[in-house]
């Protein structure tokens, strides 16, 4: 057993040996279209039975990734804002969902988001919105109950917040240093640290990957973390709408 399994299963032993299971599950980020990518995350994804939601972005999508997606029972798809672009200045860290236009205007884009991907993905449209680069203004989210979300999600620990947060915790991208794949025993630390939060205060992994970007740092990282996880007794992914419907109040 390498250092990589050695942390991740030795904090899974644990799990096991206290009867207890741990939940992950995986988010990625900015679909749009069926692609090559794509292709390979759907493959990897199904091949271990982890279910998958992509986060997609309503005003560029369509029809084509309906179609690629109907044969794949385990795949959800929530609201990632709705085009995606930056409206913060060149000093500021990258917003769409931020103080910089009228609320109005953002809410109705939102409204309109969440009205296109559930008309078209339907039963695997789950009423959750994932903002662009995990930002978006805090006046914002009490409004969103009313447009029909049922949850947020963000990156990091979950916070008290207007709307039940089901967040990412793992990313696996250095997007401040060599924009590819992170250190797989530095992830594998990373998610140990947050299974031992959740010994003590529940919640679940979540995963967080952006399929469009990945090396092959980033897909030989997710081989491995399905390989070590998969079939762990104490360990099950699981489709965020099931986290969602069990989430209780809590902080993680």
């Amino acid at each position: 057993m390498d250092d990589f399994e050695a942390t991740i299963v030795g904090e899974l032993d644990r799990w096991q040996r206290a009867g207890k299971v741990a939940q992950f599950w995986l988010r990625d980020d900015d679909a749009v279209e069926p692609t090559a990518p794509l292709e390979r995350l759907l493959s990897i994804s199904g091949a271990f039975s982890v279910p998958l939601t992509l986060a997609v972005i309503p005003a560029h999508t369509g029809a084509a990734l309906v179609e690629r997606l109907q044969p794949e029972p385990s795949c959800s798809v929530a609201v990632h804002g709705w085009s995606h672009r930056n409206y913060a200045g060149p000093d500021e860290k990258k917003q769409e969902l931020g103080r910089h236009r009228p609320a109005a205007e953002i809410l109705d884009e939102l409204q309109q988001g969440f009205d296109r991907l559930a008309e078209l993905h339907r039963e695997r449209f789950v009423p959750m919105l994932v903002p662009p680069w995990n930002r978006i203004d805090a006046a914002l989210v009490p409004q969103l109950a009313g447009l029909g979300y049922q949850a947020l999600s963000v990156y990091g620990p979950e916070k008290p917040a207007a709307l039940p947060l089901v967040n990412a915790h793992v990313d696996v991208m250095d997007w401040h240093g060599t924009r590819g794949g992170r250190d797989p025993q530095a992830l594998a630390v990373e998610i140990a640290a947050r299974l031992r939060f959740m010994f003590d205060h529940g919640g679940a992994v979540g995963l967080l990957t952006h399929h469009l970007v990945h090396d092959e740092a980033v897909w030989d990282f997710m081989t491995a973390l399905f390989t070590v996880t998969a079939d762990h007794p104490a360990c099950r992914w699981t489709p965020v709408a099931d986290i969602l419907r069990k989430q209780q109040p809590s902080i993680g």
